[in-house]
């Protein structure tokens, strides 16, 4: 692991680079059976036809488990290649980054973030809340899973990363995680950890929008 103190600008086009490489790869990985427990438990909190916009999208397998449950479904990621694949299987998908969500303020009842934000630095993070925050309607909501540690946090690339060029990691605490949503114009809905099997711990945050839309504070 290596620390460093890096803007998510910073690392737009090594993750682009690393997820582009991989993205195929990804494509033919199966969904591990805890991760479909959480995007089902998120699905039975919807309403039926819910505008669902994934963030952090892939190559599309969750959204296309949404869209076939009869929502209507856009998926965004930062990779075009990603995009690509997504597309591909019929979705409405976007070459988009978090701080770059060019849709109107308001236009979505969900938003689903599985193991993404956990590549925005926590100097950072804040922002992009507001900026997922500002594309859900009041009331909506947003399930916001990542790895993190129970008290342990740090920021940086890991060595055993098969990705090239390794991404970065911002790995934080319950507390920080839960402090962050809050301080971005969300409330609480669900929280808990989930034991993957393989030594990593997942926080699964299921939040909804207040009604007032904080004004999102960066420090340069």
């Amino acid at each position: 692991m290596i620390t460093m103190n890096i803007r998510y600008d910073d690392v737009l086009d090594p993750l682009r680079q690393a997820y582009d490489n991989r993205a195929g790869w990804r494509d033919g990985l199966t969904k591990e059976p805890w991760k479909l427990v959480e995007r089902q438990a998120f699905r039975d909190r919807l309403a039926p036809g819910a505008r669902l916009l994934e963030v952090g999208a892939g190559t599309g397998q969750d959204s296309l488990f949404f869209q076939e449950q009869g929502l209507t479904v856009v998926a965004a990621d930062l990779s075009p290649v990603m995009v690509e694949h997504c597309r591909a299987k019929g979705l409405d998908a976007h070459v988009m980054d978090f701080l770059h969500l060019d849709f109107p303020a308001g236009s979505f009842d969900a938003v689903f973030a599985m193991n993404c934000l956990l590549h925005v630095p926590n100097r950072d993070l804040p922002t992009v809340l507001a900026a997922i925050r500002s594309v859900l309607r009041p009331g909506g909501l947003m399930f916001a899973g990542v790895y993190g540690g129970d008290g342990d946090s740090w920021e940086g690339t890991v060595d055993t990363d098969e990705h090239v060029p390794p991404r970065f990691f911002s790995w934080r605490s319950d507390e920080q995680l839960i402090g962050f949503a809050t301080g971005a114009g969300f409330a609480v809905v669900d929280f808990h950890p989930v034991d993957t099997g393989r030594g990593f711990r997942f926080q699964s945050l299921t939040l909804t929008a207040t009604a007032a839309t904080p004004t999102a504070e960066g420090d340069g």
